[in-house]
C-alpha cells in the first residue's frame, strides 16, 4: 500500500486544487476533529478546514449560509467560529439533534452537575420502557441496563437534555455487540470472541456501558467548553426538516454543502441505537439517495430530481448571484444535471484529493467542489 508521501508525489492532476486537499501529516487527526467536531462520530462528515477554507474565499462574516444537507454539522459550527449566521437543515432527526447540541450556547456548569448527578445515580434507578429486538441482540444485558439507567435520569426538556441525549448515544454506540475494527458500519452481533484488525489480537465483545457514559461525559463537556470559548456572537436555526419544501430565511447570502451520494449511506440506519434508545422519528424513506433504493437507472434519476428540488427550493430564499458551494463525489457527473435542473449556474470546477485515514484504508479518492451561482 502506498504512503501518503507517495501519493501526493503522484498528483500531477491540473485540475487538483491543493487548497483543498491534506495529506495526513498536513492536517493531523487532532486537528480535523477539534472541539465539537468530535461531539460524536459520524460516518461521511467532511473535515472543518474544508468549510474554513470555502468560507474564506466565498463569504465575509456578518451573513447567513445554508447548509440544506447539514448532517453533523460542520457547515454550521465553522460558521459560528467564522462570524457567519447560519441556517440547517436535516431529514435525520438524530443529526438535527447532534447540530443542535454541537452549535448551541450551553450552561456548562449546570450540565456538568447534571452529567455528575446521573452518573452517581445510576445504580439507584430501575432500567425503564420496553426493550426491542434491536437493543437486545446488540448490547450485553448489564450494559443496555445501564443506558437505559442513564436514559431514565435525563430531564424531559431543555438545552441539558439534549446533550444528554448525545452522550447516551456516543456512549451506546461504543458499548455495541460490534467489531472494534467496524464501529462505522457492523452488519451483526459480535456474541463471541473474533479476530479484531485494530488490535491485532483476538477480542471479545464489550459488556460495560458504564466507562463509556463516564468517558464521554467529561469529554463533552471539555469539547463544548473549547468550542464556546471561539464561538462568535451569531445565531443558528436548525431544522428538522425535508430540504425540498422547508420554508428558510429570505436573503441567504449563500450556501455550503456536500450532499449524500446515492446508495452510499444510510444516514438514519448508521445510528440505529440513538433512534432506538432516543425514541426518535424515523424519516428513512424520505432520506435522499438511501441505499435502500437501489442504484437502477430509475433510482439515479430520482437522486436528481430530489437534490435539483432541494437546491430549486434554496435558490428562492438566496440572495442573486449569491455562492452555492457543493462538496460532491459526482462519479457520474450527475451534478451538469442537478444544477440546470434547479436553475444555478455553475462557474468553477475544482478538485480535491480526500484521504483514507483508517487503519485499513486504501489511497484515497478525488472528489470535487463545485461553486455555481443563484
Amino acid at each position: 500500500m502506498a504512503t501518503q508521501e507517495e501519493v501526493y508525489g503522484g498528483l500531477e492532476r491540473p485540475d487538483l486544487d491543493r487548497e483543498l486537499s491534506w495529506a495526513e501529516h498536513e492536517l493531523k487527526e487532532r486537528e480535523r476533529t477539534k472541539h465539537v467536531h468530535r461531539l460524536h462520530p459520524y460516518l461521511g462528515k467532511f473535515v472543518p478546514q474544508l468549510v474554513e477554507v470555502c468560507l474564506r474565499r466565498h463569504f465575509v462574516s456578518g451573513g447567513l449560509v445554508l447548509d440544506p444537507f447539514a448532517g453533523s454539522g460542520t457547515t454550521l459550527v465553522e460558521c459560528t467560529t467564522f462570524g457567519a449566521h447560519a441556517v440547517g437543515v436535516d431529514i435525520s432527526a438524530f443529526n438535527a439533534l447532534l447540530c443542535r447540541v454541537k452549535t448551541g450556547r450551553h450552561d456548562l456548569d449546570r450540565l456538568a452537575v447534571l452529567l455528575a448527578d446521573a452518573l452517581a445515580g445510576l445504580d439507584d434507578v430501575t432500567p425503564d420502557g420496553p426493550v426491542s429486538e434491536y437493543l437486545a441482540d446488540w448490547f450485553a444485558p448489564e450494559a443496555l441496563a445501564d443506558l437505559l439507567r442513564f436514559r431514565a435520569l435525563i430531564p424531559v426538556a431543555g438545552d441539558e437534555a439534549d446533550v444528554m441525549r448525545v452522550v447516551l448515544s456516543r456512549a451506546a454506540r461504543s458499548a455495541r455487540r460490534a467489531p472494534h475494527h467496524n464501529l462505522e458500519s457492523p452488519r451483526v452481533p459480535v456474541t463471541g470472541p473474533y479476530w479484531c484488525h485494530k488490535h491485532r489480537r483476538t477480542c471479545t465483545p464489550t459488556t460495560d456501558a458504564r466507562q463509556f457514559l463516564v468517558r464521554y461525559a467529561r469529554d463533552t463537556v471539555k469539547r463544548l467548553a473549547e468550542y464556546a470559548a471561539i464561538r462568535g456572537e451569531v445565531e443558528v436555526d436548525v431544522i428538522h426538516g425535508d430540504a425540498r419544501l422547508a420554508s428558510l430565511p429570505s436573503g441567504i447570502d449563500g450556501l455550503i454543502t456536500s450532499p449524500p451520494y446515492p446508495g452510499r449511506i444510510d444516514y438514519h440506519g448508521q445510528h440505529r441505537y440513538a433512534y432506538e434508545l432516543l425514541g426518535l422519528q424515523d424519516r428513512r424513506p424520505e432520506e435522499i439517495g438511501n441505499p435502500s433504493r437501489g442504484l437502477s437507472r430509475a433510482a439515479f434519476a430520482a437522486y436528481c430530481d430530489d437534490v435539483a428540488a432541494v437546491f430549486a427550493n434554496a435558490r428562492a430564499y438566496l440572495q442573486p448571484g449569491a455562492p452555492v458551494v457543493i462538496v460532491i463525489d459526482d462519479v457520474r457527473d450527475l451534478y451538469t444535471t442537478i444544477l440546470e435542473q434547479a436553475g444555478l449556474e455553475l462557474v468553477t470546477r475544482h478538485v480535491r484529493h480526500v484521504n483514507r485515514r483508517t487503519g485499513r484504508r486504501d489511497e484515497g479518492y478525488f472528489e470535487a467542489v463545485l461553486v455555481a451561482r443563484a
